[in-house]
């Protein structure tokens, strides 16, 4: 206890010495560590007695402290010494070019509306558009919806608020609306393709609360089920580049149509792995049928003197189909690494810049 004035003058001495971290924490560690200088006079105190110990303690808890702050304050210099080296050392050249980026994407459901677009577009089709919001009479009763159908059920459809009148907009349940203006708008003969977005209250791997539609509609005097028929059938196989892909039409209904049908293409499912145009199965891609009198008449068309076809489509679902793309989810997710793998180059589509397998 007698040298504790000398051990103070060759701590701090050592603590200012210290030329970098690791230094200052092993003058540290000789000094407060379990076998450092200090502690073992604090284990002396044990030796002495009573008033010594206190008058010794006190000393040496005045040391520690002030050992304590030199200690950080040394430490707090030495680091900042260490970031300004650091520093000074990393420095970036701002006047360097920017790294070089791979040219965009196409995204998938872009390049898919522009090829189907393009198939419909040789067989004389013309593209029509119209707004997402709707009425109920454009998106429903004008296309033979009864008011009990469950689409129009708050858990299927996205309402707006009530207006002064009582009555809701809505965002369209599909695109067929487009064809109700057209229809109200334009005399036949009609040939027109509609794309767009459509809004329904689902979500899952294979649903999604937005999405996009493609439907068609041709009405005149002559056309008939045939005609629809070979239309689709041409489509498919222009598509999915199957020359023979099996196409089917099985009887189905919608309140727009009669007949209607739903489309399969033929496929097999071997190994888990879905192929397009070989096998015994079925997959479903799309729905369609004649015009119901009661659409043509709703829109002040004679159904004794026209007639027509209608089909509708979802272009996530055969851009899945065509590229092997599992989740329906992920087209909306704006991942860049799952668009570089799935997208298009702007100069090489309809080819995959990547996809699975490469």
């Amino acid at each position: 206890m007698e040298n504790l004035d000398q051990l103070r003058a060759e701590l701090m001495s050592a603590v200012e010495a210290a030329a970098d971290l690791d230094d200052l924490e092993r003058v540290r560690v000789t000094a407060l560590g379990r076998k450092g200088s200090f502690t073992k006079l604090m284990k002396g105190l044990g030796a002495l007695d009573a008033d010594r110990r206190k008058e010794a303690g006190r000393a040496l808890n005045d040391l520690k402290e002030d050992l304590s702050r030199a200690l950080e304050a040394r430490k707090a210099a030495l680091s900042e010494a260490a970031l300004e080296a650091r520093l000074d050392q990393e420095r970036i050249d701002v006047t360097l070019p920017v790294r070089p980026e791979a040219e965009g994407c196409i995204h998938p459901i872009s390049q898919t509306i522009d090829e189907v677009l393009e198939i419909f577009g040789e067989m004389g089709f013309t593209v029509a558009e119209g707004p997402d919001i709707e009425d109920d009479f454009h998106n429903f009763t004008a296309l033979n919806i009864p008011p009990e159908h469950p689409a129009r059920q708050m858990m299927d459809t996205f309402y707006l608020p009530e207006r002064t009148d009582g009555s809701r907009m809505l965002l369209r349940t599909h695109t067929s609306p487009v064809q109700i203006h057209t229809m109200m708008a334009v005399k036949p003969p009609l040939r027109i393709l509609v794309p767009g977005r459509s809004y329904r209250r689902d979500s899952d791997q294979t649903h999604t609360p937005m999405f996009h539609q493609v439907e068609g509609l041709v009405i005149d005097e002559t056309t008939h089920m045939g005609h629809l028929k070979g239309c689709l059938i041409a489509f498919c196989r222009a598509y999915f580049e199957v020359d023979d892909v099996p196409v089917r039409f099985r009887p189905s209904y919608f309140p727009f149509t009669e007949p209607s049908a739903e489309v399969d293409i033929g496929c097999s499912r071997e190994g888990g792995e879905l192929k397009i145009g070989a096998g015994d199965d079925w997959l479903e891609i799309l729905g369609c049928g004649m015009v119901h009198p009661r659409v043509l008449a709703n829109c002040d068309i004679d159904p004794t003197t026209y007639q027509g076809f209608a089909f509708g489509l979802g272009i996530e679902r055969i851009a899945m189909l065509k590229h092997g793309i599992p989740d329906l989810r992920a087209f909306f997710e704006s991942d860049l690494r799952w668009l570089r793998h799935y997208g298009f180059a702007p100069l090489d589509a309809p080819s995959l810049i990547a996809g699975p397998g490469r």
